[in-house]
């Protein structure tokens, strides 16, 4: 369970911390725009996306496992945590992020960093997709300009309420948000190395601000960023409170566990590296509990971030280490510049990011699947958009695990009547 850095230091020298640095910076870059929206589409503060990429970004590189994993704020979590949200306020979040921590650092401390294998892929690739059309809809108020006092988190009546709001379509947000996307697209694919999301963000926001168009800002809807971090706190609790939380924490848990032994097993194929999944367990719950204190939403390893890094030429967990410093530079210089970025543009960038999620290359594959993998991820994927996340991961578990028994054929027990 020994940090990767602790090792990866023991060889460290000028031209690896030049790879790190410049990596590092790249993928700050990527960062903030991508942390700013996930809090905004989590129904939080858009600051405190910053506070979870800077704390539970720095914690994940600096105790994890993996050689060039980057944390922070996720599209997978925005589901649980606007759930969360609504029902028990900010505060409740953030007990809930706190118990989460303390469940990832019990599962690293008695390793079960392996137990992932024990998850059906089609679990993990149902509730993906899942999350992914849940965050797309999401956005669909902003993307359009739609006026609607507020968007309800059942996504059945999401989708009435914003058909109700129909009549409030905004032609300059939807330009906006689909000019974000057509950039990005165009850098990834002109400047792969390059941080194309920021420069797609400003250039969109930019348009916005000089040509005075009626779209929302985050300074608009949300005033101005602060520049500082806030001061840490332990979050107020009761056994009242833990117990109605449990399940929400246990999902956080869940969601941070598996996302960053993915992300770390995607790392390891394109470095071939080998990452310590028990040392990465602990540093999520490290880094759950750290943005806890300082009011932050839950982080975990994030795909998309670290498979930036690696193409940007990370090569230690120092990257991760700078690109939380650099957010942190940003937040103290510069905060109010972002208070200008275009609610439309982050519209896009996240239905981009939550088409990335889908994995569209592997449709086709889904399909050549066995009949009951396939079953399996269509349920997972119907009962996360439409129940929840729990019951999605506990129904999906369940059955996939008997699936995979009845693959076996295991033999029925022989039972004997009992002589009482």
């Amino acid at each position: 369970m020994k940090p990767k850095i602790l090792t990866t230091l023991q060889t460290y020298d000028r031209q690896t911390f030049v790879a790190d640095l410049l990596a590092g910076i790249t993928v700050a870059m990527v960062a903030m725009p991508l942390s700013l929206a996930i809090a905004i589409a989590s129904g939080a503060d858009p600051a405190k996306g910053l506070v979870t990429a800077i704390v539970g970004g720095f914690l994940i590189s600096l105790l994890g496992g993996s050689r060039v994993q980057i944390g922070g704020p996720t599209g997978a979590f925005i589901v649980v945590v606007f759930s969360v949200i609504a029902t028990h306020g900010h505060d409740g979040l953030v007990l809930a992020t706190l118990m989460a921590g303390i469940i990832l650092l019990v599962a690293g401390y008695f390793r079960a960093g392996r137990l992932i294998q024990l998850v059906p892929e089609p679990v993990i690739n149902g509730f993906t997709i899942g999350i992914a059309i849940i965050i797309a809809t999401s956005q669909l108020k902003d993307l359009l300009g739609l006026s609607v006092e507020t968007v309800p988190a059942e996504f059945f009546a999401r989708i009435a309420a914003l058909w109700r709001a129909r009549q409030t379509f905004n032609l300059a947000a939807l330009g906006i948000g689909i000019a974000t996307m057509v950039l990005i697209v165009l850098m990834r694919r002109a400047f792969p190395r390059f941080p194309g999301l920021i420069v797609a963000v400003t250039i969109t926001s930019a348009i916005v601000a000089f040509g005075a168009l009626p779209v929302d800002t985050i300074q608009s809807r949300f005033g101005d960023l602060p520049r500082n971090l806030p001061m840490p706190a332990i979050p107020a609790m009761s056994l009242t409170r833990i117990g109605e939380l449990w399940p929400s924490a246990f999902v956080i848990a869940f969601l941070a566990g598996v996302e960053s032994l993915l992300s770390a097993m995607v790392a390891d194929r394109m470095i071939a590296g080998k990452h310590r999944p028990n040392a990465e367990l602990l540093a999520q719950g490290a880094a759950n509990v750290g943005s806890a204190f300082f009011g932050g939403l839950p982080a975990t390893g994030a795909i998309a971030r670290t498979a930036t890094n690696i193409r940007a030429g990370g090569r230690t967990p120092v990257a991760g280490l700078v690109h939380a410093l650099t957010i942190l530079v940003v937040m103290l210089v510069a905060a109010p510049l972002a208070g200008y970025l275009a609610m439309p543009a982050l519209a896009g960038l996240l239905i981009l990011t939550a088409w990335n999620m889908t994995e569209p290359h592997r449709w086709a594959g889904y399909l050549r699947e066995r009949r009951s993998d396939r079953f399996l991820l269509v349920l997972t994927l119907v009962l996360t958009v439409v129940a929840d996340l729990t019951v999605a991961i506990g129904v999906g578990v369940a059955v996939g695990l008997a699936l995979r028994l009845n693959r076996r054929n295991v033999p029925a027990s022989e039972w004997e009547a009992p002589k009482r």
